[in-house]
């Protein structure tokens, strides 16, 4: 799913003049936010008392964008199960097509009224099925290799 992200501000860049690293999981998190509602989650996943935590991500910078690059994103399911999500990002200069930088992301189904894991909702798995793509993580994975 693409999404269009805006453009790099002053304030994301560093003295090399270029997006400090700080900032790229800015953008994937604003990517996260895109994609959301259509996987059922952020405001329709809280009104069920229901949120997701971030629990290991993994970055890889690839080119530099600059002041002013516009910004997109490519964002895809990659896996899920019962109380976990694996999702990838990549940020391309929105204008010249060229990858910026990766990221994937674990995520937990989390109870907001006891701060524990619980399991996502049956819709909500559906729409995950619809929306997970044939395409191996690079990094992460739903459980610890060898655990």
């Amino acid at each position: 799913m693409r999404s269009e992200l805006g453009r790099v501000r002053p304030e994301w860049v560093d003295h090399y003049g270029h997006m400090n690293l700080a900032y790229y999981l800015v953008v994937f998190d604003l990517a996260t936010d895109a994609v959301w509602p259509d996987w059922g989650l952020g405001p329709a996943l809280r009104a069920q008392g229901l949120g997701t935590f971030a629990v290991e991500s993994w970055q890889a910078y690839r080119r530099e964008v600059v002041l002013d690059a516009p910004l997109e994103a490519d964002s895809a399911l990659l896996a899920f199960d019962a109380k976990r999500l694996l999702l990838r990002h990549r940020l391309y200069h929105a204008e010249e097509g060229f990858l910026s930088a990766e990221n994937e992301v674990l995520y937990l189904c989390v109870d907001l009224a006891t701060r524990r894991v619980a399991a996502w909702p049956d819709a909500v798995l559906a729409r995950f099925a619809l929306h997970r793509v044939a395409e191996a993580p690079q990094r992460l994975a739903l459980t610890r290799r060898g655990a």
